[in-house]
């Protein structure tokens, strides 16, 4: 019996029976989900990195430092931040504490990490109408020194939080179909890294 005949239903072999590889999927589109995923987060990080560069340049090189650098760099970080957070939602490697999860019985995990899944989407759901209550009531209001609204910045962290959500409910969905999360069988976490 051969390699390729050992493995049993429908699984996908990454080998066939002459020993090549085949790809379902185009290197360029991978590439494409990964910028979708990530780069925006990416995206704010580099501008951020950009105006830093500016600021230090400024004061120590020309000693004239630029006075907006600080306040965009500062709200440039927030948009890293809330934006990047639905990277490591999805990824679902935010801290958690399993302790209990060692000592309790199989099926009382089963039930308190569907509670933390559900529990996680209704968060950032609360999060997503705070923030929108927010920007109704300061989001016209301009920045200190830059004369924008301050509702761009909010709505970027609008934008991070409606990522999270759904984030969080692909998540909820996964361990629901595979029947465990990463808090119950913290292996699972390296399987979908």
């Amino acid at each position: 019996m051969s390699d390729s005949q050992a493995v049993a239903g429908d699984e996908e072999h990454v080998l066939n029976a002459r020993g090549s590889s085949r790809s379902t999927t185009s290197p360029s589109i991978f590439l494409v989900t990964i910028l979708l995923r990530t780069g925006s987060a990416f995206a704010f990080f580099w501008v951020l990195a950009l105006v830093i560069f500016y600021q230090f340049f400024t004061r120590y090189a020309l000693n004239d430092s630029a006075s907006w650098t600080e306040e965009i760099a500062r709200y440039l970080l927030i948009c890293t931040v809330f934006v990047g957070a639905a990277v490591g939602v999805r990824k679902n490697n935010h801290i958690q504490v399993d302790f209990f999860y060692r000592v309790l019985p199989k099926k009382m995990m089963r039930v308190m990490s569907t509670i933390v899944d559900v529990a996680r989407v209704l968060f950032f759901g609360y999060a997503i109408w705070l923030t929108w209550l927010l920007m109704g009531k300061i989001g016209g209001q301009p920045m200190s020194i830059v004369n924008w609204p301050i509702g761009l910045i909010y709505g970027v962290v609008l934008f991070g939080f409606v990522l999270m959500t759904w984030r969080s409910i692909e998540v909820m969905a996964r361990n629901w179909k595979r029947g465990a999360s990463v808090l119950e069988d913290p292996e699972l976490l390296e399987l979908h890294a």
